[in-house]
């Protein structure tokens, strides 16, 4: 089968991350399509020539609209500031191409609504890489085992500590134009992605958000400040159309926590707790031990892949933050193949969208809102 032409739209963090899962897939699942890095295209030229270099794309383009409707492309990877998604996405659709996309899928409900519509005729995909940690896996299957018995609360967090920090360049995800919000599409989303995986729809919610710091000083110009126009931290209760009693908190102000995203399940027969700043292990609580050894006790996650067999390496040998994109990735393209596509798909991203907007309206309205889903 002839390899799948790639054209990857941004080249910051995420594009970085990405190019190591195009280079890797191969190598860990050799079955899967071939992936080629056909072009990589952004505005600034220096930047994107480094990045082409460092991860052996084989052409450069300023002109995204260029790159997204040239024949030989396949398949368009969109990971560019979220005010873009929605026209690179759409066009891409248009164009009848594959379209992958960082997450949050949109800036707003009607970007997302238009762009789920638009891709709903090709295959489709969003890059909530947090699924893909082993883990988090195990955790899904003892779920879906009923280990846990009825679930009672759900409990989950992202926290970040870079907020207030004076020295940290002025950049998008700074400004409601272009991020469409702040810790609640960038960090809530990825917990609200995890939580409907494991746990189903959520049906309502209450939510406070808080801006702690409306102006900032702007450390390229000496003596400026600049204008806070989104949420610095957000917390939620929400129940699950299960019943389920959820809660989520997402900061950047969490000063001691680096990357702590981490949830937490309940049952009548036991307990699961993870910490992606431990990510190879769950905590698993049985209800069912003796009491005199029952307790939260720290279990290595297996090894994605086949039994004897893995992907990556063997239970024990840690993997890292790229291996859940190669993972992401590889799943995408056994999808192609089978006819099943993976998950998440736009819906998927729709879905965690239109909870996003909940958030804001409560928060803004003072009040419970249905979400619904």
């Amino acid at each position: 089968m002839a390899p799948l032409n790639v054209a990857m739209i941004g080249y910051g963090f995420m594009g970085k991350a990405h190019s190591n899962a195009f280079a890797q897939v191969g190598h860990f699942y050799p079955g899967v399509r071939e992936v080629r890095r056909r072009v990589v295209c952004g505005r600034n030229r220096a930047g994107l020539e480094a990045l082409a270099r460092a991860w052996e794309w084989d052409e450069v383009e300023t002109d995204w609209r260029h790159a997204v409707t040239r024949p030989d492309i396949d398949l368009v990877d969109i990971c560019t500031p979220n005010y873009l998604h929605a026209e690179m996405a759409i066009a891409a659709a248009e164009a009848g191409k594959m379209v992958l996309c960082e997450k949050p899928l949109a800036n707003n409900l009607a970007e997302a609504e238009a762009m789920a519509e638009a891709a709903a005729r090709v295959p489709n995909f969003v890059w909530f890489n947090y699924r893909r940690v082993p883990a988090v896996v195990l955790a899904r299957r003892l779920l879906e085992q009923g280990r846990l018995g009825r679930i009672y609360q759900y409990r989950a967090q992202y926290l970040q500590q870079w907020g207030p920090d004076p020295t940290r360049p002025r950049n998008w995800k700074m400004s409601k134009q272009t991020a469409g919000s702040g810790v609640n599409g960038d960090l809530n989303s990825h917990l609200i992605d995890t939580a409907m995986m494991l746990l189903g729809p959520i049906r309502e919610l209450s939510a406070t958000v808080e801006t702690f710091l409306p102006e900032k000083a702007d450390p390229a110009n000496p003596g400026h400040t600049y204008r806070i126009d989104i949420d610095d931290a957000v917390l939620v209760q929400a129940r699950f159309a299960s019943g389920v009693l959820g809660s989520f908190e997402a900061t950047r102000f969490a000063t001691g926590y680096l990357n702590d995203n981490n949830f937490a399940v309940h049952g009548e027969r036991g307990m699961l707790e993870f910490h992606f700043e431990d990510m190879n292990r769950i905590e698993y609580t049985d209800a069912g031990d003796d009491p005199e050894v029952r307790g939260r006790r720290k279990v290595v996650a297996p090894a994605l892949g086949p039994p004897g067999d893995p992907h990556f390496w063997k239970t024990g040998h840690p993997i890292g933050y790229e291996h859940t994109f190669i993972s992401s990735l590889a799943d995408f393209l056994v999808g192609l193949e089978s006819g099943d596509p993976a998950r998440p798909t736009f819906e998927d991203g729709l879905a965690v969208q239109r909870v996003l907007e909940a958030v804001e309206a409560s928060a803004d309205q003072r009040r419970w809102v249905e979400t619904g889903l």
